[in-house]
């Protein structure tokens, strides 16, 4: 079964740390969390009694990791339940990126019924199919959901090289994380 410990380097290496571009329709962002979602998990890092962008500039890798990552994104898709670690690297990706669409778009591709809940059907669909196969599924749908994206909306095309490249490292078998050195590829046993 899939393991976050996998996935969570790849995620946090990609995302860096605070930003808060214009053209980001997420707003400020650390580590990957929005401040919308960060005032959603309800922690205020700092004690001044409120949720605001000062907690946001605060989080730990460790606080995206538990507090953010694995109990809303991970644990949306049941991802300890799908056998194949490439398969759930991918899709939690996805919903990580783009929330709810990372769910339906998989149910889309599984001939599930699409309400974006990960229940009994989808992980059952999910984990019988062939891996390789599915991932690759995946991994088209979610190119042309990104070209979508910017065809509906031309001003994030400042992302699209981004997004890209960091879909293009999740393979089956191995993430690249976004550094430099040796230990650059993350390489792990499939199914």
């Amino acid at each position: 079964m899939a393991r976050i410990e996998i996935l969570s380097p790849f995620i946090l290496s990609w995302e860096g740390g605070f930003t808060n571009h214009p053209a980001d329709k997420g707003g400020a962002t650390n580590k990957g969390v929005t401040i919308a979602t960060w005032k959603a998990v309800g922690y205020d890092k700092d004690g001044d009694g409120d949720i605001d962008v000062e907690d946001l500039r605060l989080i730990t890798e460790e606080d995206a990791v538990s507090r953010v990552m694995k109990p809303h994104y991970w644990d949306r898709w049941k991802a300890d339940r799908i056998k194949s670690q490439s398969v759930a690297n991918l899709v939690v990706d996805w919903v990580w990126a783009s929330g709810k669409n990372g769910i339906i778009g998989v149910q889309r591709i599984l001939g599930v019924s699409v309400d974006g809940i990960v229940g009994e059907k989808t992980l059952a669909a999910m984990n019988g199919r062939n891996a390789r196969e599915l991932f690759a599924d995946i991994k088209r749908a979610r190119i042309s959901f990104i070209e979508g994206i910017i065809k509906r909306d031309p001003s994030q095309m400042v992302f699209k090289k981004g997004w890209l490249s960091r879909l293009n490292c999740i393979n089956y078998g191995s993430l690249t994380l976004n550094k430099k050195g040796k230990d650059k590829i993350l390489n792990f046993t499939d199914v």
